[in-house]
């Protein structure tokens, strides 16, 4: 399996140092790259410059308080997606619900459990890791996710794959804007799906591998059939894309296109690195 080896930075930000000198040590040992600071304006910069994976923080700190240090992070598109987590002494209902309503994803009290914590903080970066492997535009799985789906296939016996590029899609998205491209991705993903229903399973994996391109497994012995169904259904949905371009020129014309590939996967001759180098070949 290609995985990110590279660890999850956390950031503490507690004024105790005894506190913080303990996290840094259990953390530290469990591989966690560690950053802390004691003072929420050193948080707010540290969130900016560093981007860590995850913030570990108290309320009660020597300039802001944590509710504060909190609503700026989210009010900052390029701080907004770091998850937060509260690790406070303050233990009233009205304090929890405060620290809650600012979209962090839990408050923790202290005394606290080492574990707990530890287990709340890696169920933390799986959800976030994964919302991160999905195409926004379409919400399908992006490439790390498809090639886990591979790995697990090639121990299971033969299978089919396809791949489908989109071409002169960038050119029509600067005719024409990033919301008409945009549609248009949406079109062939759940074109893609009707077509798998029809032939195969509903839960074959379906991808994007790169921006325009789309890939999917399925049974071997559906996929002749699935790749007739989709060249039909492509050509009739990009017959009539050809649109004049007023932009560029009257007489241009903006023709989205598509190429199909398809072939079976034989996992005692072909590894994961081979599958993956295939596609990156037909991709680039």
């Amino acid at each position: 399996m290609v995985e990110n080896h590279s660890p999850a930075t956390l950031l503490i930000v507690e004024d105790d140092l005894d506190i913080a000198d303990m996290l840094n040590a259990y953390f530290s040992v469990q591989g966690y790259r560690i950053l802390t600071v004691n003072w929420g304006e050193d948080a707010i910069n540290v969130c900016q410059t560093e981007q860590p994976d995850i913030v570990i923080l108290d309320i009660h700190l020597p300039d802001l308080d944590g509710f504060e240090i909190a609503r700026r992070l989210k009010n900052n598109r390029r701080t907004e997606a770091i998850p937060i987590i509260f690790l406070t002494e303050k233990r009233q209902r009205e304090d929890r619900l405060r620290g809650l309503s600012l979209a962090v994803e839990d408050y923790i009290t202290k005394p606290f459990d080492f574990q707990e914590l530890r287990l709340k903080i890696r169920n933390v970066l799986l959800r976030h890791k994964r919302s991160s492997l999905m195409n926004p535009v379409t919400a399908l799985p992006e490439r790390q996710l498809f090639t886990e789906n591979i790995d697990n296939l090639l121990r299971n016996g033969p299978f089919g794959i396809v791949l489908i590029n989109l071409y002169n899609l960038d050119f029509y998205r600067e005719v024409y804007g990033f919301m008409a491209a945009d549609d248009i991705l949406r079109s062939v993903c759940s074109l893609l799906q009707e077509s798998i229903s029809i032939v195969g399973n509903p839960n074959d994996p379906l991808a994007h591998w790169g921006r325009l391109n789309f890939v999917l497994t399925m049974p071997e012995n559906q996929l002749i059939p699935f790749v007739n169904i989709i060249q039909e259904r492509l050509e009739k949905t990009f017959e009539n894309q050809s649109r004049p371009s007023s932009r560029v020129n009257t007489m241009a014309v903006t023709q989205i296109g598509f190429n199909i590939h398809s072939w079976l996967i034989n996992p005692e001759k072909e590894s994961l690195q081979k599958v993956i180098n295939d596609l990156d070949h037909l991709t680039n």
